[in-house]
């Protein structure tokens, strides 16, 4: 169920003032199409997003925004190959993100196939990883989901500036603080229900 797209859609036909019979008219759907999206058991494909921005008059990113967030707990990964700063690290994030799934990885590689068979919210990913880079691992992780939000760790000031042209939306340095992560969650590319 996606009740964050179904509120989202509710709000924008009752500001139309459209009743679901109108909408469904509109739509060219019927109206049980109408009312299973309002009631979050099914999405609409691209096309009747397309479609329903048009109808509502609203813009089509907040329609996408609104179905691609889930009302299950949101996956969260770090990615180290230092077991020790992994095993210190995954605490610190169920303690900040409580309803996420967090997952850690001392291999870069299983972690992004890990991201091919999961819709991955959050990626934390250490710098500097023996033969592969976490440079490397976001731009295969972003590959697989543009729109995964990425966060660099490292111990290392001078990599902030190779960081930043990847497409991540943070940087942190070690070790991983509650406050650091908390401080992050609020600067999110694509803000995810629960964090920040």
């Amino acid at each position: 169920m996606n009740q964050f797209f179904s509120e989202t859609l509710r709000k924008l036909r009752a500001e139309k003032g459209l009743s679901r019979l109108e909408l469904a008219d509109k739509m060219y759907v019927t109206r049980s199409t109408v009312a299973r999206w309002e009631i979050g058991s099914r999405l609409p494909d691209a096309v009747m997003i397309s479609r329903l921005s048009e109808v509502l008059g609203a813009d089509i990113n907040i329609l996408i925004s609104a179905a691609a967030q889930s009302d299950e707990c949101p996956n969260v990964i770090l990615v180290d190959d230092n077991k020790i700063i992994l095993s210190g690290g995954l605490p610190i994030l169920e303690e900040v993100m409580p309803h996420a799934s967090v997952t850690g990885f001392t291999k870069p590689a299983e972690a992004i196939e890990y991201t091919k068979a999961n819709r991955i919210a959050l990626a934390f990913l250490d710098i500097e990883m023996g033969t592969i880079s976490g440079l490397d691992v976001c731009s295969k992780l972003l590959e697989i989901n543009p729109r995964i939000n990425v966060v660099f760790l490292t111990a290392y000031r001078e990599y902030s500036f190779d960081a930043w042209s990847t497409g991540a939306c943070g940087f942190l340095l070690k070790p991983l603080t509650a406050q650091s992560v908390r401080g992050q969650l609020s600067r999110l590319r694509y803000p995810v229900i629960g964090f920040g």
